[in-house]
């Protein structure tokens, strides 16, 4: 599997997206038929939607970012580092997709965790930042 996840991970960096999709679609099906830990298959398939957004597959990126998102949450519950970065990544996908008031109520829910926590203050940043991007962004924000 850390061949797999290389090659992925070179590929991507040699900015071969749909080469890296596939390599990383072969890691995550390996990683299900022998049964995986959960927490490997979601950062694969966290990688995957890395591939799948350099492919411009938006809609799949969300889909799937929601189900990650999910899973995290499950296996760590929601003051994980892992489960808010995780949160970060589905509200910019959301705001990518213009989808304002999702992403309002999933960082309304989590970034008073990420403050209350204080994992990692370069995330609870980042989270800040796609707030007032999404903010910004939707014509019917208001300062709520």
């Amino acid at each position: 599997q850390l061949a797999m996840s290389r090659l992925g991970g070179g590929l991507s960096d040699a900015d071969r997206h749909a080469d890296a999709a596939s390599i990383r679609e072969a890691e995550l099906s390996m990683l299900l038929r022998t049964n995986g830990s959960q927490h490997n298959i979601l950062v694969v398939q966290g990688n995957l939607a890395i591939a799948y957004e350099a492919l411009g597959q938006h809609e799949e990126v969300l889909r799937m970012r929601r189900k990650i998102y999910s899973g995290w949450l499950k296996l760590y519950g929601e003051e994980h580092f892992d489960t808010l970065r995780e949160a970060n990544n589905l509200a910019s996908s959301l705001l990518d997709l213009q989808r304002f008031e999702e992403a309002k109520s999933l960082l309304r829910r989590t970034l008073p965790v990420a403050r209350r926590v204080g994992t990692s203050d370069e995330l609870t940043l980042k989270m800040n930042w796609i707030y007032a991007r999404v903010l910004y962004r939707d014509a019917d924000a208001t300062l709520d």
